[in-house]
């Protein structure tokens, strides 16, 4: 007879997200990973396949938690070049607590790639998504003359991305939101 799950799977999901997060996957041990979220190693097994499955679904944690709430700040803005700014500094913010941690999607790049298809993809989607969404807010901006029209929506989108990854490499070399602001600042002169 099988077990039933005593344990909400959400919950574990985010507990292991904020461990990932903080040290890493390959610094995070399988037991490490029990004992923090306070499940067996056959649980963990049995919900998540193993280590890898568990790191996916707390990538996908991320994915419906921290980027949906950045790409829904984008549709909220006011105007293009405040709801960007907020979003930079907002992803400043969110990267810089708890000790300069980074971004969890960042952090996945450049420690799991290229060899973990799983997660390029995942990353790839997610940065992917990020860009569209700028994308489409570039382009009614410009059409509203919000805007300079001298970059094409799609490119500057793409600027906007990879400056954002760097930001948030740098936020773990100096973990200070004042210090990174003002480059957002000059990143937002390409608007112009």
């Amino acid at each position: 007879m099988a077990r039933t799950r005593e344990f909400d799977t959400e919950a574990a999901v985010s507990r292991a997200m904020d461990l990932f997060w903080t040290r890493g996957y390959e610094a995070t041990s399988v037991r490490e990973l029990t004992q923090h979220l306070g499940i067996g190693q056959g649980s963990l097994y049995a919900a998540f396949g193993d280590k890898d499955g568990l790191y996916r679904a707390a990538l996908e944690h991320y994915r419906a938690t921290f980027a949906a709430a950045a790409l829904r700040s984008l549709e909220e803005g006011a105007d293009a070049r405040s709801a960007i700014r907020a979003l930079l500094v907002e992803r400043i913010r969110i990267a810089v607590e708890h000790g300069g941690r980074g971004c969890l999607l960042v952090n996945a790049a450049t420690e799991r790639l290229p060899e973990d298809q799983p997660t390029r993809r995942t990353v790839r989607d997610m940065l992917g998504a990020n860009q569209d969404a700028l994308t489409d807010l570039l382009r009614a901006a410009a059409e509203r003359d919000e805007i300079s029209a001298r970059h094409d929506p799609h490119t500057l989108a793409a600027f906007l991305v990879t400056f954002l990854n760097g930001l948030l490499v740098s936020s773990k070399i100096t973990p200070d939101v004042r210090a990174l602001e003002p480059l957002v600042e000059v990143a937002l002169t390409t608007l112009d």
